[in-house]
């Protein structure tokens, strides 16, 4: 919202107070009074600028009655998708009310922000809002989606009778086709009435009401449909040189058979081919002018790679590559699924040219692995995306002690949750690729932050050795628990501004330029992990550098239920941790930052400028 036009309508001049701190919120926001102020756009009455504030503006905020509002925009109001959002606030800042295009124009939004800026109420009566039920109307905005609805009893207003039965919570099937931000969200939001499919041949249709789809296919049936398609399709296409003709003609001869084999035109995200191509005119054309995505070329050698189900020797001939078509529509897909295969086309005797569809291999909705950062022991600190990746999982499998059960509570119903504490890598990995080979969703779940001293490098070269897919969800690190259960900030002023997370060396040799003594050398703080075992060798290297009475804490077990912080001075930094029998999962803190109250951050200095404080 902070992009839009903004116009903001003070009623009454006792109101520009309020106006007033709408626009530090809003900088761009315009305020219209009829007084002259040295900050505000004078109107004569409120009747003769809201005319042109409806075409000139994106939002319009009224400060004052409901019935002046409403009696000043009755004239000009046109359609949902074309009026802006107007928001009505009463003249003490209480009460925010949503008046006009509440979801596609974002007056619900934008009187949530109002609310939060003037501690306010914000008055939402949209049914979907307050039940907690998908927007449909704006679920495709929301995402980037493109959207179609359909009912076959009205397709004029098909969109509204989608919605109804959807708020009113008739029996509805979601189909998902794809796997990325939006069906996640989806997925974890699912109402009660909703049930989840990946087939559209699985779907009992006689038992719902609503189908809800997203994905780049198109389905046909007798009932209401509201259908998403993401950009999620890739188009190749190949052709003889210097390709003359009419790029309308193919561009919809290209929609027509995709429609014939049910994929959506609107889910088309680019076009590609070979570089011998790149500087065809009417490819570049079709591209950019009429179907408005991007043009990508790639090398022969990296096409001639790709295996497709139609190779050409004399393709290969010409252009050093037995595949332009398929081979760009799957290079650009990542290697992705072809959807359908090598068309022929011509524009005129001697003008022909190829295409075919790839989907983007990173949508498929095949197995996947979530690599989880859990945090450093306290459930409540895992991220809110690791503890949805734990509510979806198929399969759990935990860093064994390193990680409290506790954090697979939240596992759903019928979930395999494994410890791999009794497993080496391989046994691990097989348990995985089991789960991930039946299209099913696996959670690794790593103390702390997995980049940190999370082994999980080994874990990812197999992942990539069998073309698997995987992503990482970052965790708070042990060394930021420290922080804050000693209460400090480990940099100070023009002091300490560095943080060093290493090792001792024990078993596991150190490099030589990364070992302590070197390190302590830097007088930062340091945060030494894994080395509670050669606590008397950490102390000896590190006193090569820092004062005896240099500052340390010896962490075990940091947010954990049984929690213990020792302090000390770096002297007696063995005998603490060998007195109090600590062990592997102890973090060692030391350095001046650990307490330190001294020293002040240029941050908020009143001579120091920065773009919110001028």
């Amino acid at each position: 919202m902070n992009k839009r036009s903004v116009a903001i309508v003070v009623v009454s001049v006792s109101s520009l107070p309020l106006a007033r701190q709408i626009k530090k919120q809003y900088p761009d926001a315009v305020i219209y009074s009829k007084e002259s102020q040295e900050e505000t756009v004078v109107m004569e009455s409120i009747d003769t600028i809201v005319g042109d504030l409806f075409l000139q503006s994106d939002a319009i905020i009224f400060i004052g009655a409901m019935g002046i509002c409403v009696r000043c925009i009755a004239p000009y109001i046109m359609d949902k998708h074309t009026d802006p959002a107007v928001v009505c606030i009463d003249s003490t800042g209480k009460y925010i009310i949503p008046v006009l295009s509440g979801h596609i124009g974002g007056a619900n939004e934008l009187s949530i922000e109002l609310a939060q800026v003037l501690g306010g109420n914000a008055i939402v009566t949209t049914q979907s809002d307050n039940t907690g039920l998908w927007a449909l109307d704006t679920l495709g905005e929301k995402f980037g989606w493109s959207v179609v609805a359909d009912d076959l009893t009205d397709n004029e207003n098909a969109m509204n009778a989608c919605i109804a039965a959807f708020v009113n919570k008739k029996p509805t099937a979601l189909i998902l086709n794809v796997r990325e931000k939006g069906t996640e969200y989806l997925e974890h939001t699912c109402p009660d009435h909703v049930r989840i499919f990946n087939k559209f041949s699985d779907i009992p249709l006689d038992q719902f009401e609503l189908v809800i789809t997203v994905g780049p296919f198109i389905y046909e049936a007798d009932i209401k449909m509201v259908s998403y398609f993401p950009k999620v399709l890739h188009l190749g296409i190949g052709c003889r040189k210097d390709l003359k003709g009419d790029p309308v003609e193919m561009h919809q001869h290209i929609i027509a058979t995709l429609i014939d084999n049910n994929l959506c035109p609107e889910s088309i995200a680019d076009i590609s081919s070979i570089d011998l191509k790149k500087d065809e005119a009417l490819l570049a054309l079709l591209a950019y002018g009429i179907m408005d995505c991007p043009f990508k070329t790639y090398p022969a050698d990296v096409l001639n790679k790709l295996a497709v189900p139609n190779p050409s020797a004399k393709v290969k001939e010409v252009t050093q590559s037995s595949s332009v078509a398929e081979a760009a529509a799957i290079q650009s897909a990542g290697g992705g699924l072809l959807l359908l295969e090598k068309q022929k086309g011509q524009l005129g005797e001697s003008n022909d040219y190829t295409f075919a569809v790839a989907m983007d291999k990173s949508v498929q909705r095949q197995g996947h692995i979530e690599i989880v950062g859990a945090g450093p022991g306290d459930p409540e600190l895992i991220s809110i995306r690791g503890r949805r990746m734990l509510e979806k999982a198929d399969l759990i499998l935990y860093a064994g002690s390193l990680v409290p059960k506790e954090l697979t509570y939240c596992a759903k119903p019928g979930a395999t949750v494994r410890s791999s504490a009794d497993m080496n890598l391989e046994e691990q990995f097989i348990l995985m690729k089991e789960f991930y080979d039946r299209g099913k969703f696996v959670v690794r779940l790593h103390t702390g932050d997995p980049c940190i001293y999370g082994a999980i490098q080994e874990q990812m070269a197999f992942f990539d050795q069998f073309h698997m897919s995987y992503h990482i969800t970052p965790g708070i690190s042990s060394f930021q628990a420290a922080a804050a259960a000693l209460r400090s900030q480990f940099t100070i002023p023009e002091k300490v501004q560095t943080i060093i997370l290493t090792r001792g060396e024990g078993r596991t040799p150190m490099p030589e330029k990364e070992q302590l003594h070197k390190l302590a050398a830097s007088q930062s703080t340091m945060c030494i992990y894994l080395s509670a075992g050669i606590a008397d060798k950490v102390q000896e290297e590190l006193l090569e550098h820092y004062a005896p009475t240099t500052p340390v804490a010896a962490c075990y077990k940091l947010t954990w239920k049984d929690e213990r912080i020792y302090r000390g001075e770096l002297k007696d930094l063995a005998k603490i941790v060998k007195e109090n029998h600590l062990t592997l999962t102890t973090l060692l803190v030391v350095g001046d930052a650990i307490d330190n109250r001294e020293g002040l951050s240029r941050l908020y200095a009143d001579e120091f400028k920065h773009l919110f404080r001028k």
